[in-house]
């Protein structure tokens, strides 16, 4: 068992007071190989150390006593439809809902407000005639990991905000959080890549939306994938 402190600094936010979902589950998820899953069990706090501990198959993630989030191998069967070009992507951001209405404006990952180099400006827009979203990204050399490549958390993030969109418009009064979710990394992209990320809904079952979320290089190549339970 590997154990150690790591920390949400405050760049890493969703909501105000707490880390994106996307890359809470990713830093849970760090030491584990394959295609993981993590399930969040608390809103996983900023600027505060966190308890890490990390087997071969299995990673949990606490605040003092509490379990914010634990992650598993596991398996995934996504059928991701056809990649969007990187300019079926760029025009369908044009009409991101983000823009004009956007719960957490300030998310590392979707914020309108985040400047260029700081949050990831993902901003997925409808495509046309399909039930999919799709955005243009750009990893910056921030993102770059010890091996040169966008580091893992970063795609984890990636794949989480764009899943949430995909399942709007929502019921009046209705919100949703991220409860769960499942990754695969087929490859590893470089900061500075052109990227096209994409996401469409799934189904419901219950008070559960699922979703499917996938990064693809420019020339249409998957790069990661994912299902999430919102």
């Amino acid at each position: 068992m590997q154990v150690e402190t790591v920390r949400i600094s405050r760049r890493f936010q969703g909501p105000p007071r707490s880390g994106n979902g996307g890359y809470a589950c990713g830093l849970t998820a760090r030491r584990l190989m394959g295609t993981i899953t993590v399930r969040l069990k608390a809103p996983p706090p900023l600027e505060t150390d966190l308890r890490l501990e990390s087997s071969m198959d299995q990673a949990r993630l606490f605040h003092g006593d509490s379990l914010v989030a634990e992650a598993w191998r596991a398996e995934l069967n996504l059928s991701p439809p056809n990649a969007p070009s990187y300019e079926e992507a760029s025009q369908a951001a044009e009409s991101f809902i983000g823009f004009t209405q956007h719960q957490f404006p300030e998310c590392f990952v979707c914020g309108p407000q985040r400047a260029s180099l700081d949050g990831l400006r993902i901003f997925p827009g409808p495509l046309p005639g399909v039930s999919a979203i799709a955005a243009p990204w750009i990893p910056d050399q921030s993102l770059s990991g010890s091996t040169g490549y966008v580091d893992h958390m970063y795609l984890w993030s990636a794949l989480d905000c764009p899943s949430g969109f995909a399942l709007m418009p929502l019921p009046d009064g209705l919100g949703i959080v991220l409860g769960e979710l499942c990754v695969s990394v087929v490859r590893d992209v470089s900061p500075d890549d052109a990227l096209v990320v994409a996401a469409w809904p799934i189904g419901t079952t219950g008070r559960k939306r699922f979703a499917g979320s996938a990064i693809y290089t420019a020339d249409g190549a998957l790069a990661a994938e994912a299902h999430a339970t919102w």
